[in-house]
């Protein structure tokens, strides 16, 4: 096994004082799911006309028209005498609509607080044809653009670029999302949403402008969860894509997305944590990824996988993933329950870049297996070295079997998924400082990271 695949689960009983490790789950597709209704088949649906929302009896009219209710009002009703009503003057008939229309305006008014403004434009009104249906003050209208920095303004720069992806096959049908990164129909989105497809599998694109247009598959990296599909459209918008090496945690970031098939849907929230390891699967666990994730609480549920996660810019920073869940089974363990994981863009875009050019992409190697170093008290602390493999990059920079790593470049690493994660998030090539424990004592050894041509498996 290499850095390149996470550990395979070992046979017979955990060590004592060993935790299972946590593992998070790809979001599964709208289509895998069994939809949720508002009200209960063969029962009465919420909001027919005088309906009760319970199923009870209609309504209650407040009186028949022009027939008035209950007991008059006394002489001194409400705050003394009142002056006498004097003889109304006969109304033209052209006004009579008018007085018809101030009267209930009045009625309904007097609950809200606008009677006397409506009143008073419908009896001063000098135009023809006066309309009833105008604001009341045009200068409460929404503004027509949001200021720089907020959520509004960030999804509004984004949310044309981000579609709803729809997979049907033999096996079944589902949706996802992805994000055009460019004008002729390059579309990003995870491998799960789209590598289940198989042999005669359809995929529709849903544009933003509720277009649909048909797709087909450029490249697929199940070992980063990363896909590229071509759209047949030559009039996209693609998305600006930011950095994610200049986000904070704290920072303000923005989901777009399908969750559950709900089309261009907006969330908000903070990032939560950086470069978080995160192991996920599908619900099989057929197949796994390991990446150093974006950890945010913004809403992200099924159906979001390859959307966007974008800062306050409205630049690209993530590619939604995965989700850690409550536990259980079934469409209630699978919400948003604040733990989502987004792929950092700086990571993603290389690969990006060659799944376009040759449709198979490339990933960084130590060249080595690894496993969880656990103190005496039990705890995980660090990666330890199992295996060396002769000739590879760890080999070349001297690491040893038995080595315990406890950093690279600087950054603590706590387990064994946490070493792959970090060498996943370089490239071919890159040098790195690996942090060793050997014997009790400290060393710091530089690695040249080699490749693994495009054979993750191999």
């Amino acid at each position: 096994m290499t850095d390149n695949q996470p550990p395979e689960p070992q046979s017979g009983p955990a060590p004592f004082g060993s935790n299972p490790p946590e593992r998070t789950q790809q979001l599964p597709m709208y289509g895998q799911h069994q939809q949720q209704h508002f009200a209960p088949q063969g029962g009465p649906q919420l909001g027919q006309p005088g309906q009760h929302p319970s199923g009870g009896s209609a309504y209650p009219q407040f009186g028949t028209p022009g027939t008035h209710q209950g007991a008059s009002p006394g002489p001194n009703w409400p705050f003394g005498p009142q002056q006498q009503p004097v003889a109304p003057t006969p109304a033209k008939p052209k006004r009579m609509g008018l007085a018809i229309v101030a009267a209930t305006a009045l009625l309904v008014g007097a609950a809200g607080g606008v009677g006397a403004a409506a009143v008073y434009s419908a009896t001063n009104d000098t135009a023809a044809n006066p309309s009833v249906t105008a604001p009341l003050n045009g200068n409460q209208a929404a503004p027509a653009s949001a200021p720089d920095g907020s959520v509004q303004n960030a999804a509004a720069k984004v949310l044309g670029s981000v579609v709803k992806i729809a997979v049907a096959s033999q096996q079944g049908a589902g949706t996802g999302s992805g994000i055009v990164i460019s004008k002729d129909g390059l579309i990003v989105t995870n491998n799960h949403v789209v590598a289940g497809a198989g042999q005669g599998a359809k995929i529709t694109v849903i544009l933003n402008d509720g277009r649909t247009v048909p797709a087909t598959v450029k490249g697929l990296d199940p070992l980063t969860d990363l896909a590229v599909i071509k759209a047949e459209a030559t009039d996209l918008t693609p998305a600006t894509l930011g950095s994610s090496g200049k986000l904070a945690v704290g920072q303000g970031v923005v989901a777009i997305g399908s969750p559950f098939g709900l089309q261009s849907t907006v969330t908000s929230g903070i990032v939560s944590a950086l470069d978080r390891p995160v192991t996920s699967g599908d619900e099989e666990q057929s197949s796994t990824t390991v990446f150093p994730a974006i950890q945010t609480d913004a809403a992200i549920n099924p159906g979001n996988s390859g959307g966007a996660l974008i800062d306050l810019a409205g630049q690209v920073v993530g590619i939604n993933s995965a989700i850690k869940t409550a536990g259980g089974s079934g469409q209630s363990a699978g919400g948003n329950i604040g733990l989502g994981f987004a792929i950092p863009i700086d990571q993603a875009k290389p690969i990006v870049d060659e799944l376009v050019a040759s449709g198979k992409a490339t990933h960084a190697r130590l060249g080595v297996s690894v496993g969880d170093a656990q103190s005496s008290d039990g705890l995980v602390n660090g990666a330890t070295l199992r295996e060396v493999t002769p000739g590879g990059a760890g080999d070349k920079a001297g690491l040893q079997a038995g080595d315990v790593v406890t950093a690279v470049d600087g950054k603590a690493i706590a387990s064994g998924d946490a070493l792959v994660a970090a060498v996943r998030s370089h490239r071919p090539g890159d040098q790195v400082k690996v942090t060793i424990t050997r014997a009790g004592k400290t060393q710091e050894i530089t690695a040249t990271l080699g490749s693994d041509d495009g054979k993750p498996t191999g």
